[in-house]
């Protein structure tokens, strides 16, 4: 087990530096995360590197959709609004305290488990806090991608300036009936279910 950690540890330690030995001139990072499919790719200078498994806010602590500039990172940080929750690489883009950072619960992961920051598992996290940290903040792009009319791994999201989601499900899901007594009726047979789970 000794021999595995320090293969593991060794392997990390040699990502890292081959990260930071990286020229940083020009060099961009395009972090996209997708609230639909609980992932995570990492781009540099547009070609993508890395693809991992996240977690996002689960049910009633959303982590909020766009497109953010990371402002402040802390290597070894702990959550003072959740019992001094371990949070290593923290890399902050809301001023209400949403970050991406390292989590020691790999088992969630892949699944809306956190109270609203974008966990990675913790190898994961010191690659891309490497990245970032040698990139700049200003040439770090962080976006998360995800809403109530999100469809397919792209997870668009509807507005007026984008309807065709929305104009989609409505045309695949709109009632036959238009009586209001037909539609309890239709339903009370069917026991239909809320179409939409709690997004996180």
């Amino acid at each position: 087990m000794k021999i595995r950690a320090i293969l593991k540890h060794g392997a990390l330690a040699a990502t890292i530096f081959a990260v930071m030995t990286v020229s940083a001139s020009a060099m961009k990072v395009m972090v996209v995360i997708s609230k639909v499919t609980q992932h995570m790719t990492v781009s540099i200078d547009g070609q993508q590197k890395y693809d991992w498994l996240v977690s996002t806010g689960g049910p009633g602590y959303d982590t909020p959709s766009g497109t953010f500039r990371p402002f402040r990172m802390e290597k070894d940080y702990f959550s003072k609004e959740w019992d001094n929750a371990p949070m290593p690489y923290a890399m902050f883009f809301t001023a209400k305290g949403h970050a991406i950072h390292g989590s020691y619960h790999i088992k969630r992961l892949g699944t809306r488990a956190s109270h609203g920051c974008v966990r990675l598992a913790p190898e994961n996290a010191a690659m891309l806090f490497a990245l970032v940290q040698k990139a700049g903040l200003k040439n770090s792009t962080f976006q998360v991608n995800g809403g109530l009319f999100d469809f397919g791994s792209n997870a668009k999201v509807a507005s007026v300036a984008n309807p065709k989601p929305f104009r989609f499900f409505w045309e695949a899901n709109k009632p036959k009936k238009s009586s209001v007594k037909d539609l309890a009726k239709d339903a009370k047979k069917k026991k239909l279910k809320p179409i939409f789970a709690a997004n996180g």
